[in-house]
């Protein structure tokens, strides 16, 4: 189990990047780290590997304390593997060799049946003999993950890790990685902005503000009861509305037309979404987005319903 234990860091003495961070990880348990840029994600997880010397709290792996560059000549955890968002590859060797790196010699059919698992894993086995350095921004990003499972690590850290992936890859990725995760029992931290990498992915969500935790729970909790403003816009757009003195947070579904409803909304203007229309309107002198199946002429006013 992964214990941290109200760990601060700072870079300058007046710039402090975390405080006070505590929380536990399970073995094979997967940890979703969201929070707007700058708000320590990417630090947190370095701490966490071993890339940063801690003054204050501690990050223990089972009964092992992790430790920073002051205590290792080489820095992190061995059964720990951490991608960053600059890759680290060998850019004039294949897909392959870069895949097997860590893997030893000595035993070659079993380095070459792990190479080609991974090599499925990220949907790259058509460019297993291909020089790194030909490879887009995206597929260099999916050998450096499948490099860093060659070895089976007890935990990945993992820095948003589908940042420079296409889309129509994405998702057929995170579903073949994180269903690889769970079955080899590999625990995982993800830091991302991706809403999408939390809920359908992860057994715990944490939100980092202000170098702080402000919530920790599951993603469905989150996502259904977000604390606040902040947490809710994570995984969509959301609306702070005041209805009956009482403030509401909402997401543009929780929003219908309603003609038997008093709640009066003028429409702006509709953005087409594939199989609905997020619409923009002014209620209660404030913007506020709702969704419909058909697209509303603007300057149209229209009566709401507000589900929760």
């Amino acid at each position: 189990m992964l214990k941290v234990s109200n760990i601060s860091f700072q870079y300058t003495p007046k710039k402090e990047i975390l405080s006070n961070i505590s929380f536990t990880l399970n073995a094979g348990q997967h940890l979703c780290i969201m929070g707007e840029s700058g708000s320590g994600k990417s630090t947190l997880l370095k701490a966490v590997y071993g890339l940063l010397d801690l003054k204050d709290g501690t990050v223990f792996w089972k009964d092992q304390q992790v430790l920073g560059p002051s205590f290792h000549l080489v820095p992190g955890m061995d059964f720990f593997k951490y991608v960053a968002q600059d890759f680290d590859l060998m850019p004039y060797t294949s897909v392959s060799e870069n895949i097997g790196k860590f893997l030893s010699r000595f035993y070659p059919e079993e380095k070459e049946r792990r190479t080609k698992e991974l090599l499925e894993v990220i949907e790259m086995s058509e460019f297993a003999n291909e020089k790194v350095k030909t490879l887009s921004g995206g597929q260099q990003q999916r050998v450096a993950i499948a490099r860093a499972l060659a070895k089976e690590p007890e935990l990945i850290l993992l820095d948003e890790p589908f940042g420079q992936i296409d889309n129509f890859k994405k998702n057929s990725l995170r579903r073949k990685l994180f269903s690889y995760l769970k079955e080899k029992n590999i625990s995982c931290i993800v830091a991302t902005h991706d809403g999408d990498d939390a809920l359908s992915f992860a057994d715990k969500m944490m939100v980092l503000k202000n170098k702080q935790v402000v919530a920790n729970d599951s993603p469905r909790n989150l996502y259904e009861n977000p604390p606040e403003q902040y947490v809710a816009a994570l995984f969509d757009d959301v609306n702070e509305i005041y209805l009956e003195g009482e403030k509401r947070l909402l997401y543009p579904h929780q929003i219908k037309i309603s003609e038997n409803s008093t709640h009066k909304a003028t429409v702006i203007r509709s953005y087409f979404k594939g199989f609905y229309w997020l619409i923009e309107a002014r209620f209660n002198s404030q913007i506020i987005f709702f969704q419909n199946f058909e697209k509303i002429a603007s300057k149209k006013e229209v009566s709401l319903s507000f589900i929760k």
